[in-house]
């Protein structure tokens, strides 16, 4: 059987290290691996395809990106798009495809097999929100970027007795901005599912700067994170799946924090950093088990499934299951990072 594989959405760290064990695990298996550039748009007019193999795909485990190229095109969002789709697998004599991405990658996914496509998925997103799976691969990555950044935001807040706002991904889920603000030993931490009490957060800081014999502090803002219910600032500009463009949060929040407290403050965006670069050991680890799993799903015909980390072991889960909703820091895990914060 000839298969193709793709990723879609934004880059990751560990998409290679997917991509490599999908054509070693596939061998095995008898598959013949195409793979897609850019996306679900390697498979619009004209298809963008070439043969993947495993010398193609020898030395690529460290690198980070991916080799396919990836795009945020959604073929249901042009006139016949998923029928363009469903034409040129068949023209192809593709039997299965493996997407890998995250919830709008994985969502064209689902729609897809509804329509009779196999398919397979591998969750990808560097924001660990996707249901389904306890992690994704390139979040730790994400996380250890963000952790290394704010201990060097660290000593030249306290170098100059500033107060440093450092802004992280995540669009809609916290889980980048709490786990690097715990590790990173930030003062406060502010997320997408809890509206900015603007007043709280400058309160804590005058008290710690007074009470406490320090002149500086660190605050980790998430991208996505709002001002009391209202919207961060973003531009107007949407994505084929009708996402704002976020960003500003962090200046914003620094701007305030300087006028109602009198400290200096600056924002510190990190951006792309964040998913850009060679993946960690942990990540190149689980992209290779999805990788081997994803493959072995072909093999079984576990169509419209995706692999999954449960626990320490991989599982096919439903992709239905997986794009139903996000999955979001939950207060319990986010009460950790609060005691912190007194």
């Amino acid at each position: 059987m000839k298969i193709a594989v793709l990723t879609g959405g934004g880059d990751c760290p560990g998409l290679n290290a997917v991509i490599r064990a999908v054509v070693r695990r596939g061998e095995q298996h008898g598959l013949e691996v195409m793979g897609v550039r850019e996306g679900w748009r390697g498979l619009m007019d004209p298809p963008l395809h070439f043969r993947l193999t495993r010398e193609a795909t020898s030395g690529i485990l460290h690198l980070g990106g991916t080799i396919l190229g990836t795009s945020r095109t959604n073929p249901f969002k042009k006139p016949g798009g998923a029928e363009m789709v469903v034409r040129n697998l068949s023209a192809l004599n593709v039997g299965a495809v493996v997407a890998i991405g995250g919830e709008d990658t994985l969502g064209v996914a689902t729609k897809l097999h509804q329509m009779g496509v196999n398919v397979v998925g591998v969750p990808k997103t560097i924001d660990n929100d996707l249901s389904g799976t306890d992690l994704t691969f390139g979040f730790e990555t994400a996380v250890q970027i963000a952790t290394d950044a704010i201990d060097r935001l660290h000593s030249t807040a306290e170098s100059h007795n500033r107060v440093i706002v450092c802004e992280v991904m995540g669009r809609h889920a916290g889980w980048i901005a709490t786990h690097s603000g715990i590790a990173g030993g930030a003062d406060v931490i502010l997320i997408p599912e809890k509206p900015i009490d603007i007043d709280r957060v400058c309160e804590h800081i005058m008290r710690r700067h007074r009470t406490r014999g320090v002149n500086f502090s660190i605050v980790v803002v998430a991208e996505g994170a709002k001002l009391g219910g209202g919207e961060s600032k973003a531009s107007e500009r949407l994505d084929e799946f009708g996402h704002i463009r976020l960003g500003g949060i962090g200046q914003q929040i620094a701007e305030l924090i300087e006028k109602r407290t009198g400290y200096e403050t600056r924002s510190t965006v990190l951006g792309h950093i964040q998913r850009g670069g060679t993946p960690t050991a942990f990540d190149r680890v689980l992209g290779t088990r999805f990788g081997v799993h994803a493959a072995d799903m072909v093999a079984k015909q576990e169509w419209g499934k995706m692999a999954a980390l449960r626990g320490t072991l991989i599982a096919s889960v439903p992709l239905a299951e997986a794009t139903a909703k996000l999955k979001t820091v939950d207060d319990a895990f986010f009460a950790v990072a609060e005691v912190f914060f007194g």
